[in-house]
C-alpha cells in the first residue's frame, strides 16, 4: 500500500472518476489534470483530502497542490486510476480544448513570444548600456 493510496482513491472519485480524466501528468508541487467536465470535480472535497494543499484551474488544466511529496502521490494515483500518465506537452495540448478562444490566442502568443524573452531582455540591456555608458 502506497503512502497517498487513500488520498489518491479519494481524489479520483472527488474528480468524477477515471472516465473524466482526458490527461494527468504533475510538475514540482502540483497534480496537472485536463478534465472531461470541470462541473465533476468536487472542489470542497478535493480541498478536504490532507495531502492536499488546494486548487485552480489554469489553462484549461485543472491543478491540485500537493506539495514537495506530488511525485509519491503522482505515483500512487496512476496505480490506483489506472491511468497511464503524460508528458507536460500533451497535456498542455490536450488542455486547449478546454479553452475558451481568447484563451488559446494568449496561450499561442505566450508560446510564440517566451522564447524570445531572454534576447530581447540581452538587446535592451546592452543597448540601454551603451547609451548610459557611452
Amino acid at each position: 500500500m502506497g503512502k497517498f493510496e487513500q488520498e489518491a482513491k479519494d481524489l479520483l472519485a472527488a474528480i468524477g472518476g477515471k472516465e473524466n480524466v482526458t490527461a494527468v501528468t504533475h510538475c514540482a508541487t502540483r497534480m496537472r489534470f485536463v478534465l472531461g467536465n470541470d462541473k465533476k470535480a468536487d472542489v470542497k472535497t478535493i480541498e478536504a483530502i490532507p495531502a492536499v494543499k488546494g486548487t485552480f484551474t489554469n489553462a484549461g488544466q485543472f491543478q491540485v497542490i500537493i506539495g514537495n511529496d506530488v511525485p509519491i502521490f503522482y505515483n500512487d494515483f496512476t496505480a490506483v486510476s489506472g491511468i497511464e500518465g503524460v508528458s507536460k506537452e500533451a497535456a498542455k495540448s490536450a488542455a486547449k480544448s478546454n479553452q475558451n478562444p481568447v484563451q488559446r490566442v494568449m496561450t499561442t502568443l505566450a508560446e510564440i513570444f517566451t522564447p524570445l524573452i531572454p534576447a530581447l531582455i540581452v538587446g535592451g540591456a546592452s543597448s540601454w548600456s551603451a547609451k548610459c555608458l557611452g
